[in-house]
């Protein structure tokens, strides 16, 4: 199939793509679609909200074209930045990776945050990366989360955190699954404080992130097909010793049992929030009519 595709080359020569010049479409531009198998050009997936134009497969997205695609072009201002990754346990080869991993994917940890404009709407944004660790939370994300969420407090805004994470980091043990009581505990605060929380859950998002800030949201979405849970269905079987429903965990089925709102497919999803925003933001009493 590939070699099929490689072989319109010739074609797009002397008609050639919107956008696109045949000089460009060399093989290593090209990614598989895990789900339908359909090879495709990856300029024509990211013109595509990085969702396959066959099958309409989510793929993962960095934190960087999460934030482009959300938030109004250049009104983003990071946030917690210097918040950097610390080896509480003297872990062997931690910070040897996470320094590979920096230089591999130009992000400093698993979460980007900041200040925003979504549409126009002011808003806290945090959003984790699947790239760097699989988006474990570790010390330096949970402070960073809980920054985001104190200045969401501080400036009144509302906040908006995109879940990806395979769970806790377990190179820190002990003290990232202190980061759940504690992001959770800031979340609370954001709650008392009357201040709306939209929890996005993105592919996958599993374990201690699961477990705390990402289901408090006080409206919860997904994006279609998203594998959510705790721990993996495999260990939930041998535990129960119950074979599991198809498509557990997946994002159609927890809709289903009420535990997310709402799927929104990735090019509707940065008008979904500006609404949900702008439903929840109070009109001015100026602006009442008498």
């Amino acid at each position: 199939m590939v070699i099929d595709k490689v072989k319109k080359l010739n074609e797009i020569e002397t008609k050639p793509h919107k956008n696109t010049k045949a000089s460009d479409m060399l093989v290593g531009k090209w990614v598989k679609c895990d789900k339908c198998k359909e090879i495709i050009y990856k300029e024509e997936l990211h013109n595509n909200y990085s969702v396959c134009p066959n099958c309409g497969k989510h793929f993962r997205l960095s934190s960087r074209r999460r934030i482009k695609q959300i938030a109004d072009e250049g009104t983003f201002k990071e946030i917690a930045g210097d918040i950097i990754t610390k080896d509480p346990l003297k872990f062997e080869g931690y910070l040897k990776k996470v320094d590979i991993l920096k230089e591999k994917t130009k992000l400093d940890e698993a979460v980007k945050c900041g200040t925003c404009e979504i549409e126009g709407q002011k808003a806290v944004i945090a959003v984790m990366d699947g790239n760097f660790l699989m988006g474990s939370m570790g010390s330096a994300v949970g402070e960073r989360i809980t920054i985001a969420i104190e200045t969401a407090i501080q400036q009144k805004l509302p906040l908006v955190i995109f879940s990806v994470s395979g769970g806790a980091r377990m190179q820190e043990g002990i003290v990232s699954l202190m980061q759940m009581a504690k992001t959770s505990a800031a979340i609370a605060k954001l709650n008392e404080a009357g201040l709306l929380y939209i929890s996005v859950l993105t592919d996958p998002t599993t374990g201690g992130v699961t477990a705390s800030f990402a289901s408090l949201g006080d409206i919860i979405l997904a994006e279609p097909e998203a594998l959510i849970g705790f721990a993996g269905p495999r260990v939930i079987e041998q535990t129960i010793n119950q074979r599991l429903p198809k498509d557990f965990q997946k994002a159609e089925f927890l809709l289903e049992h009420g535990f997310i709102d709402k799927i929104v497919e990735r090019k509707d999803m940065k008008h979904m929030i500006s609404t949900l925003i702008k439903f929840h933001t109070p009109t001015p009493k100026s602006e009442v009519k008498k």
